[in-house]
C-alpha cells in the first residue's frame, strides 16, 4: 500500500470516534470513518481524507467483490470500496486497486 497523502478535510467540525454514528473500519495502522462519500481518518488535531498516493494494484486478488461478497461496501467518491483484511479494494480497469 502506498503512503497516504496528507489532505486535510477543512471545515470538518464533527469529531469521529466510537459513538459518532459513521461506519468505522480498520485500514492499515489506523481507523477510517465513511462519511458522505469521503473516507476520513483522525490525524493529530484535525481530520484528513484517507487517500493513497498513486496507483496500487492489489495483485493475486481472485475474489470478486459485489453485493453478495460479504465484505463491507463503502461509497468513496465516484466508486465503491470493499473493506477486508485492513485494505479497501476498488475495481479499476479489470483488476482491484488497494486504497
Amino acid at each position: 500500500m502506498n503512503t497516504a497523502e496528507h489532505i486535510t478535510h477543512a471545515d470538518h467540525p464533527h469529531a469521529h470516534g466510537d459513538d459518532c454514528g459513521h461506519v468505522a473500519f480498520p485500514h492499515g495502522d489506523h481507523t477510517d470513518y465513511a462519511h458522505d462519500g469521503h473516507v476520513h481518518r483522525t490525524h493529530e488535531d484535525h481530520v484528513d481524507e484517507c487517500v493513497t498516493g498513486g496507483h496500487t494494484v492489489h495483485h493475486n486478488h481472485d475474489h470478486q467483490h459485489g453485493d453478495t461478497c460479504g465484505h463491507l461496501a463503502v461509497r468513496h467518491g465516484d466508486h465503491t470500496d470493499y473493506v477486508h483484511d485492513g485494505h479497501r479494494h476498488a475495481a479499476h480497469e479489470g483488476h482491484w486497486d488497494d486504497h
